[in-house]
């Protein structure tokens, strides 16, 4: 006798079990996220290919390396005198349009608003992202009576939350290179906060029932550990606002980290359910922290105070395994500051690849240049340091000439004396953990690139320099590098700042000044007049005064304009302090056309016939005598035609790397098919 089916509860009268069917919401959250970066790595991966071919893939994936072979003796490279641009077949023709194209739809990613420190590709991530997790949440819940949801939701974004923290992340390997920690370190941040919002509704609606019904709140294990674990983690997230990581940075960091192990283990007290999603965070730590001891190096290095705000370190023995614009996390082991680690840009490029190893160069070429911009107690000890025992050394090297005079011959007294006026280095020992980061852009694939950098943002682009000169000029274009024209564009509040890295970019201009199918020009615009007789020769260079940083859009747009034919050269006359400069261009100006012609180097092709009355001051140099530099960036470098690519390179400051942001993503809207695609990567130089 069969009595059939047991009859079914209708859903309305259906209690809401969270327990089963939350956790259901948290598996599709983890789905939905996990797809959606497979799709980006999806997308990344020609670029990917691209670099493992180019041999820019995973490199530094172990650590710096040192040459046991000294592989990277620098010998002369004879290149082709052909300054012609590059004829491309109808297929590459097609590979730079479609490029083109593609440049100009990502150029709509990369307008940027002041004061957000985001761009619209970032900013449409993280709205997308707060999307999935409401949507999660309120989807078929019932937060006022039961608001387990949003406490799933909290604990299913800890995986994220810790994949995109970790220094050595496997999403960054497989976006390839220039898309480091630094770079998804915004995904960490918002990820972080939409895990805070998941647990403020959870418990303050959890107290708010308790309230209702006088539930008491604090007393059991469950309720006790989950307050806890909330007030840890608002703890955590104040602690990480900007102005705390700026200004108190230590404090943020101890906060951060002991406040995570206090956060998982009071939230595991609080519900059995979290167990589970503590291991992925385990996990993706573990593994960062083993692949940071293999990265890890101890080296000995030397340290020299160029001027009280920019100091050089130079670590010996490290010759390959980095790629131009990586960073290395430094511990300098002085006046017991060991436990303090900063991160440093690499300024050179490997010593089988770098121009500093060439004949004109003070440098040895082999291992890494670092610059520490005076900004904070550490870089400020760290300066006072190598001052006083740089010092101290050369008062000891003036005390050995004094007692060496009364041994010599007169022959010998004027090599003694002019060895002790250097200021001798001071050796020290440093730990290196890196590379990591580095510049999404492979330079070589673009015929014109402008890098542009402020302040010490220059230690990037120096580097990106000397790599992208020493593949065209010393190794003869290995992987056929277009690269034709290079414009450096370099901004500073003081002409004393040009100092810090002359010894770095004196050797790679000579370099190219020898290289025929490659031009560089160097503009040096300087803000304040401070230090004006400190100005060293660096070939093909101007050294500016102007009012105010240019402006990135102008640069982009000479430097991708034809310059056309000019009748007459350009001469200035007046202009003393607070009045305009009156320059005219053309027949009516004075003078031969020999004497322009020996002041700038390729100048002659790009001044109009016309003429130029009461040109404001914030648009000229101090000096009137100065006006033949102040030729259009055109008219400096070899004109090669379009279509053959636009790299830009910004770093500094955040408002600088904005403007370039923004006039490449215009540029790119507007020309970016024209020019055959305009890429874009910058380097922020402060606290994000």
């Amino acid at each position: 006798m069969s009595f059939g089916t047991a009859p079914s509860v209708p859903a309305a009268l259906q209690v809401y079990n969270s327990y089963v069917i939350d956790p259901e919401w948290q598996t599709k959250f983890s789905i939905i996220w996990g797809s959606c970066l497979g799709a980006s790595l999806l997308f990344a991966a020609p670029r990917l290919i691209r670099s493992i071919r180019n041999g820019r893939a995973f490199t530094g994936l172990f650590g710096i390396k040192e040459d046991w072979q000294a592989r990277g003796k620098y010998e002369a490279v004879v290149t082709k005198k052909n300054m012609a641009r590059t004829t491309y077949s109808s297929s590459s023709r097609l590979v730079r349009t479609v490029e083109g194209i593609i440049s100009a739809i990502r150029s709509i990613a990369l307008w940027t608003l002041p004061g957000i420190g985001l761009n619209a590709g970032q900013m449409f991530v993280v709205l997308a992202y707060l999307i999935i997790v409401l949507i999660c949440i309120i989807m078929d819940s019932q937060l006022m009576n039961n608001s387990n949801r949003a406490g799933f939701l909290a604990l299913a974004q800890l995986p994220v939350v810790f994949l995109f923290a970790t220094k050595n992340s496997i999403v960054s390997l497989l976006l390839g290179p220039g898309h480091g920690y630094e770079k998804l370190n915004y995904i960490h941040r918002w990820s972080g906060r939409c895990l805070f919002l998941g647990a403020v509704v959870h418990g303050s609606l959890w107290i708010r029932n308790h309230l209702q019904y006088n539930i008491q709140i604090i007393g059991a294990q469950k309720e006790t550990s989950g307050v806890a674990a909330l007030g840890v983690l608002c703890g955590i997230v104040l602690t990480s606002l900007r102005p705390v990581r700026k200004w108190f940075w230590d404090f943020f960091w101890i906060v951060h980290v002991l406040g995570f192990v206090a956060f998982f283990i009071t939230i595991c007290y609080h519900t059995i359910y979290a167990i589970p999603w503590i291991f992925p965070p385990l996990a993706f730590y573990t593994a960062d922290m083993l692949m940071r001891m293999l990265r890890v190096r101890i080296k000995d290095a030397t340290l020299t105070a160029v001027d009280p705000n920019m100091t050089l370190i130079r670590v010996q023995d490290c010759d390959t395994n980095w790629i131009a614009g990586q960073h290395v996390r430094l511990r300098v082991f002085f006046s017991g500051r060991v436990f303090e680690s900063h991160p440093l840009t690499i300024m050179n490029a490997p010593s089988n690849v770098t121009c500093l190893a060439s004949s004109s160069s003070a440098e040895s070429g082999r291992g890494i240049i670092l610059g520490a911009r005076v900004t904070g107690d550490w870089t400020r000890a760290l300066n006072n340091y190598a001052d006083t025992e740089g010092k101290a050394a050369q008062a000891q090297n003036a005390l050995w000439v004094a007692e060496k005079k009364k041994a010599i011959s007169n022959d010998d007294y004027s090599s003694i004396s002019d060895q002790s006026t250097l200021l001798p280095e001071v050796p020290v020992q440093v730990m290196l953990d890196g590379p990591y980061g580095g510049c999404s852009l492979d330079l070589g694939q673009y015929e014109t690139v402008l890098l542009i950098a402020g302040g010490s943002g220059a230690t990037f682009t120096i580097g990106v320099l000397d790599d992208i000169v020493g593949r065209c000029a010393r190794l003869g274009r290995p992987n056929n590098e277009r690269t034709r024209r290079i414009e450096f564009v370099w901004c500073l509040r003081s002409y004393g700042g040009i100092s810090w890295f002359t010894s770095l970019l004196t050797p790679i201009a000579n370099v190219v000044a020898e290289c025929p199918d490659l031009d560089l020009h160097v503009s040096i615009y300087v803000t304040c007049l401070c230090n004006p007789e400190a100005v060293p020769a660096i070939p093909n260079s101007d050294v500016l005064m102007l009012a105010q940083r240019p402006d990135t859009s102008k640069i982009l747009l000479d430097l991708t304009t034809a310059p056309r034919m000019k009748k007459g050269q350009c001469c200035c006359a007046g202009g003393s302090d607070g009045e305009d400069v009156k320059c005219t261009c053309g027949s009516a100006c004075a003078g031969s056309d020999d004497d322009v012609n020996k002041t700038v180097k390729s100048s002659a092709s790009s001044v109009d016939d016309f003429e130029i009355k009461e040109v404001p001051r914030d648009h000229l140099a101090r000096d009137p005598e100065a006006c033949p530099a102040l030729a259009d960036a055109s008219a400096k470098l070899q004109w090669v035609g379009l279509g053959g690519g636009v790299a830009v390179c910004a770093s500094g400051p955040g408002s600088l790397t904005r403007e370039a942001s923004n006039a490449v993503a215009k540029l790119s809207l507007l020309r970016g098919v024209e020019l055959g695609g305009v890429g874009l990567h910058t380097e922020v130089f402060s606290v994000q």
